[in-house]
């Protein structure tokens, strides 16, 4: 029988996953040197635009997949906090018309904590793999 909370967390996992899998090739094919810059302009060492866009590529794919999904979620939730903290809370919620605001990286942060504590979704392959009797 298939629980609404779980078909919820379905759809969430899988948006969670195809919005960070895309970010992270963006990264690399719009030139992951320029996006290091970037974060070193932030004040962060620019190898971490290394680590981010391999937690959004892999991470995003893992999502989609059902892999890991409580740990991929709370790497994007510290990746989602850091982002809104150094980059967009000075933009404020909606924006300030030379940059996005962080309306939807707040979205995907909640989205990401509330997948950090679910159970299970549908169609996850570690439900497969990892079967728990007590499920």
């Amino acid at each position: 029988m298939i629980k609404n909370n779980e078909a919820g967390a379905t759809i969430l996992r899988v948006i969670l996953g195809i919005t960070f899998l895309i970010h992270g090739a963006a990264k690399f094919q719009g030139g992951i040197e320029n996006t290091a810059g970037f974060f070193e302009s932030l004040g962060l060492p620019g190898f971490t635009a290394y680590l981010v866009a391999i937690i959004e590529l892999v991470g995003g794919l893992a999502m989609l997949l059902g892999m890991g999904t409580r740990i991929i979620s709370i790497l994007f939730a510290i990746v989602l906090a850091v982002a809104i903290v150094k980059v967009k809370l000075a933009g404020g919620f909606l924006g300030n018309g030379q940059m996005a605001g962080y309306e939807l990286d707040l979205a995907l942060l909640a989205i990401s904590i509330y997948l950090a504590m679910t159970n299970k979704s549908l169609f996850a392959l570690e439900n497969v793999l990892f079967q728990s009797k007590n499920a």
